[in-house]
């Protein structure tokens, strides 16, 4: 007897259809707690880090067109319509550098001791970074900020936007050791 399935690849190999590779969650809560401990708060925390950090350039730049407006009697002033421009553009480029960087965090998750993966356990890539700021902003704005509560009722506690896009905060390694370490005491 033959097998029913003819194509280039074994019939349990992983890939669906026309060469989709199908990859497993990387990071099991049960497997792994460590990994899930205590993240929905300090990522709190981080956000709260992160927008201060976005704001402070915003906040100079402001500073500066307006008195900028002051010494050429009005005329500075038209730069403030440039400030929305501005705001995204920095904010994309500070998600997509730091999230795409080597920590794959942003300054306030590395404060925080937490890292962004993809849900297969690869590292965060530049467009990664900014596709989910754009993904985030969009649903908070839609589905107000009740859309975070997500996050309280999954095991890898993702939020929307992390679900959306295919991402999962964790612990660092060196937290989640730490974490592990203390558990088999």
């Amino acid at each position: 007897m033959t097998d029913h399935y003819s194509g280039p690849y074994p019939a349990n190999s992983g890939r669906l259809g026309a060469g989709v590779d199908v990859k497993p969650h990387a990071y099991d809560p049960a497997a792994n707690p460590e990994l899930f401990e205590s993240v929905l708060p300090r990522r709190f925390v981080a956000w709260v880090i992160d927008v201060v950090i976005l704001a402070i350039p915003l906040i100079v730049a402001w500073v500066f067109i307006f008195a900028l407006g002051i010494v050429t009697l009005g005329f500075g002033w038209v730069l403030f319509h440039l400030m929305p421009l501005v705001s995204l553009l920095w904010a994309l480029f500070y998600y997509g550098t730091t999230l795409g960087g080597s920590a794959s965090a942003t300054i306030g998750m590395r404060a925080m001791d937490l890292e962004l993966r993809t849900w297969y356990g690869a590292p965060g890539y530049f467009v990664l970074g900014a596709v989910r700021a754009v993904v985030y902003w969009i649903s908070v704005s839609v589905l107000t900020p009740l859309v975070l509560l997500v996050g309280f009722f999954n095991s890898r506690g993702r939020l929307l936007h992390d679900i959306l896009v295919g991402t999962v905060v964790i612990n660092s390694p060196a937290r989640a050791s730490l974490l592990r370490a203390r558990q088999l005491r």
